[in-house]
């Protein structure tokens, strides 16, 4: 514990915590530098407006987004498109990846098959897609699901992987049958580190959306960018950037949130 308290007053211990008023504090440096020489650049005229407007343009884009073109509706057909194959996706990839991870034939006859997506750029598909789902909603969620699904089974294949093979062991020398370690042991072992996964996997979502919303775009956050786009409204970019980036994390704090009272007892072991 002082080894710890120790550490906790070196600022640059290596992987100690910092006290929360610290960390409070050094959070709002990095956001205050760039909105400084953001304010700077545009208001002392730096930059033109049409190549980098004002934090006042940018926020009068925001509102003129909102009540003029109906933002908000945009942002809740994005968010049920990335929940939709969200679930699509992981009630693929949880099953399939626990299998994978815990008998090894299964991994074998599925990993070449696999393997080999996660390296191929998913704009690839976007083609593809179009042919097999058409241009309308199937495609945008098939596209998703995809984004999602190759990179969470590897996750949740590697998760079952690190449970330690003692606690396999024992409650196999217990008499539990194979489908009860699964059940009891690997399972509830893996799952805060796959639950933690899908704070990845929900800014991958994110990042993502704009490409699948890319394709016949009428409605959504990738409508909106691309109506920033035909208008060449760069005020109206920033603001669709901002608001991505706060629905991103907004849902980050509740995926948090969700796993601190999921997996208490991590902490607690902590």
């Amino acid at each position: 514990m002082s080894d710890r308290k120790g550490r906790r007053g070196d600022l640059f211990a290596l992987r100690a915590p910092l006290p929360r008023s610290t960390a409070f504090v050094l959070g709002l440096v990095a956001p205050a530098l760039v909105l400084g020489a953001w304010c700077v650049a545009s208001y002392g005229g730096l930059a033109p407006p049409d190549f980098l407007p004002s934090p006042t343009e940018v926020v009068k884009g925001t509102l003129q987004l909102f009540l003029q073109y109906d933002l908000g509706s945009a942002v809740l057909v994005s968010t049920k498109r990335i929940l939709l194959s969200f679930l699509l996706a992981a009630s693929l990839a949880l099953p399939l990846g626990i299998l994978m991870g815990a008998f090894e034939p299964i991994n074998r006859f599925f990993e070449p098959v696999v393997a080999p997506l996660r390296y191929m750029p998913i704009s690839a598909f976007i083609p593809l897609l179009i042919l097999w789902f058409g241009i309308y909603e199937k495609q945008k969620i098939a596209f998703l699901f995809l984004g999602v699904f190759v990179y969470l089974l590897p996750v949740v294949v590697t998760a079952i992987r690190a449970v330690p093979e003692e606690l396999v062991q024992t409650a196999l020398t217990l008499g539990a049958s194979r489908a009860q370690v699964v059940r009891t042991v690997l399972l509830p072992s893996a799952l805060p580190e796959i639950f933690d996964s899908f704070r990845v996997m929900n800014a991958i979502s994110w990042t993502y959306v704009i490409l699948a919303e890319a394709v016949n775009p009428e409605h959504g956050l990738g409508y909106m960018v691309e109506l920033a786009r035909t208008h060449q409204k760069a005020s109206w970019s920033f603001a669709g950037l901002l608001v991505i980036g706060g629905i991103g994390l907004l849902t980050d704090f509740i995926i948090r949130t969700v796993s601190r009272i999921l997996f208490r007892w991590r902490e607690v072991e902590s």
